[in-house]
């Protein structure tokens, strides 16, 4: 359990002090552990719906800005993998993330503490805490401490599958893809989605996975083999 000399430690590692501790508390805390701490802790969930956002704003803003010869698709691209689960966990271990990260008996006893997709959400959510305390110029600094200077090597060592599809399938205007929670199951320390990918109102994918992004990408996966297209 973190206690403040441990909040204290991680604010020294990610270079930025809290008004509000509370927030980096609640960016840490991942549901498991919330469950069993009912009365005293929100997970981090809502964070990390925030946080998601926000890392989205500040990556197009500076791919924006600085890389002013690439086209809009090579832009979307680039910063689909600045911003997937893969490089969000790998973001996550430069900060010693999964050291801070308060987990339930559960999740500790079958390996959460390094399972990516749980390192990754929680990256998201202390986004959100940093922007919450301290505003966008806050949470752009600490975001873009992570961006490597070398785009385009980084961009090749990532897959998005989700991007890919979407790129295909908008070269017809009229098509719409959709991702649908098929189902859930398992405990809360090991749950697993399961995500459809439809092509207008036809299922063309399924993916399964430890979290909804990985079961999407999953499901894109399936659904560009399908149509063909070689995955790696």
């Amino acid at each position: 359990m973190c206690i403040n000399s441990d909040l204290n430690s991680f604010e020294e590692i990610i270079g930025y002090k809290f008004k509000d501790q509370k927030l980096l508390y609640e960016a840490l805390s991942h549901s498991s552990f919330a469950n069993e701490n009912k009365k005293h802790r929100r997970s981090n969930e809502r964070l990390e719906f925030l946080g998601d956002s926000v890392l989205s704003i500040v990556v197009s803003d500076y791919l924006f800005e600085n890389y002013t010869n690439l086209p809009e698709g090579q832009l979307t691209k680039v910063r689909a993998s600045l911003v997937c689960e893969s490089s969000l966990y790998e973001f996550s271990k430069k900060i010693n993330l999964s050291d801070y990260i308060m987990l339930g008996k559960g999740e500790e006893n079958t390996g959460g503490r390094n399972r990516p997709s749980i390192l990754a959400d929680a990256f998201e959510a202390v986004i959100a805490a940093v922007y919450l305390d301290g505003g966008i110029e806050a949470a752009t600094k600490f975001v873009l401490g992570f961006i490597p200077d070398d785009i385009t090597a980084f961009k090749s060592a990532r897959s998005d599958y989700k991007t890919v599809l979407q790129e295909i399938i908008q070269r017809n205007p009229e098509e719409k893809i959709e991702y649908f929670l098929k189902s859930e199951s398992g405990p809360d320390h090991n749950k697993e989605f399961t995500i459809q990918v439809k092509l207008n109102s036809n299922v063309i994918g399924e993916g399964k996975g430890h979290s909804k992004k990985q079961a999407e990408q999953m499901a894109a996966k399936e659904a560009l083999e399908l149509m063909g297209y070689e995955t790696f």
